[in-house]
């Protein structure tokens, strides 16, 4: 058998007769035709050859989602994802015939920053379910990262031990957690101290500058007002906004016990009834602590022919801001606002408030109240989807979160 070469392969061979080398050359030069394509590849036989940073980029999508099945609840995460000018992710949040929570994700989220947007309905307890199932459905599904948007936390009052309870937001930022949040952001906590309960980044905005754009621009004649703390213990809040207003400030001191009185704190209980007294040492007094009375109800600052602008973070049972604004009526002040960020406004808050001596009640969209609103024309809303979305934005290109806490100190 003869070996052939490339040099065999010359012009003067084309001239020449057919003999083994031609045929033998041509069955080669078929072969090496066969593996040519002759027409392009079809689309979805095409090699997609993608640069390294197109990989990167599609890594850091941004994907928001809402997990609340209530329609009402997904007015704030609309204006969020409208103000960031994309779409919300698709997922299907529904209660099954037995009342259990199924999450259905309807779109890739891997390598994403996922942001879940949660807002509190009625049913807290629900609510708390849908984040968490979404949390832990987006971490299976290989998400970059998973940030939590939950603008009023649940359960933040019970964050202190009071007789033989327990701290209940402890255990829901640990639950948080352990279903994969990497990050969370909230406004305005109960208590500052909740962001030490989790193990993650917590970004706490703050609504006030919301409510004090609100004040100067919407009240006539702020300039006559004074900022009220309807108890002791908000007497932080109502000192920021005095100084920030450049405005006076009172403190209404004197009313009912509350739930979060030191009065209820029972951690320590009192020793059993001993009956072998000289078990007892003779020397041991243990001294009682001087239980307190309720003094009269008075009022720190001068009201008089003022407008008092009532502040806090919440707004549920509406009790104590009813005496207090007819406290503030008797000492004087001829209108009465409240400012809060939370507006729960719980059972017969609206009817309430219609029927008092209040004259306007301003919360945010921390909370979906629009039933509440057509009950009580006296309730009105501030938008704060402004903040939260440039805090979604800040996060997910990585910049600095701190041009969102100007001008706030340790004690706002």
């Amino acid at each position: 058998m003869d070996i052939f070469s490339v040099a065999d392969f010359t012009c003067s061979d084309r001239d020449s007769k057919p003999s083994k080398r031609s045929s033998k050359r041509s069955k080669l030069e078929g072969l090496s035709r066969a593996w040519e394509p002759r027409e392009p590849l079809p689309v979805s036989l095409e090699v997609d050859t993608v640069k390294p940073q197109d990989m990167n980029a599609a890594k850091g999508g941004l994907v928001i989602f809402t997990a609340n099945s209530n329609p009402s609840s997904k007015e704030l995460a609309k204006r969020i994802a409208e103000r960031l000018g994309v779409e919300l992710g698709k997922v299907r949040v529904y209660q099954e015939a037995n009342r259990e929570t199924r999450v259905q994700i309807e779109e890739s989220v891997r390598g994403k920053d996922v942001f879940i947007i949660q807002t509190v309905s009625k049913d807290v307890n629900t609510t708390i379910m849908e984040l968490l199932i979404m949390v832990y459905a987006c971490r299976t599904s290989c998400a970059r990262n998973i940030i939590g948007v939950i603008p009023y936390f649940p359960y933040s009052k019970q964050c202190k031990m009071r007789k033989r309870g327990s701290i209940v937001s402890k255990l829901l930022a640990s639950m948080m957690c352990k279903a994969g949040l990497t990050h969370l952001i909230t406004m305005d906590l109960h208590q500052k101290e909740i962001q030490g309960f989790f193990n993650i980044p917590v970004d706490n905005l703050r609504a006030s500058p919301f409510l004090l754009q609100y004040i100067q621009e919407e009240i006539p004649d702020y300039r006559n007002a004074v900022i009220v703390a309807k108890s002791p213990a908000s007497a932080k809040r109502a000192q920021s906004f005095a100084e920030r207003l450049r405005l006076g400030i009172a403190v209404i001191h004197g009313e009912a016990q509350d739930a979060e009185s030191d009065l209820v704190d029972g951690r320590h209980s009192p020793p059993p009834t001993v009956k072998n007294i000289g078990a007892i040492h003779p020397s041991l007094e243990i001294p009682l602590l001087i239980p307190k009375e309720k003094p009269p109800i008075t009022v720190v600052g001068d009201v008089g022919g003022r407008i008092a602008i009532i502040v806090d973070d919440i707004i549920d049972d509406v009790d104590s801001f009813l005496a207090a604004a007819e406290t503030l009526k008797e000492r004087g002040a001829y209108k009465i606002f409240v400012m809060a960020t939370h507006g729960i406004l719980s059972s017969d808050a609206p009817r309430l408030i219609e029927e008092s001596a209040i004259d306007e009640v301003v919360v945010t969209n921390t909370i979906p109240h629009e039933i509440q609103k057509l009950q009580c024309p006296k309730i009105k809303t501030v938008d704060i989807s402004m903040i939260l979305s440039e805090a979604i934005r800040r996060i997910h290109n990585g910049e600095s979160m701190s041009y969102l806490f100007r001008n706030i100190g340790m004690d706002d």
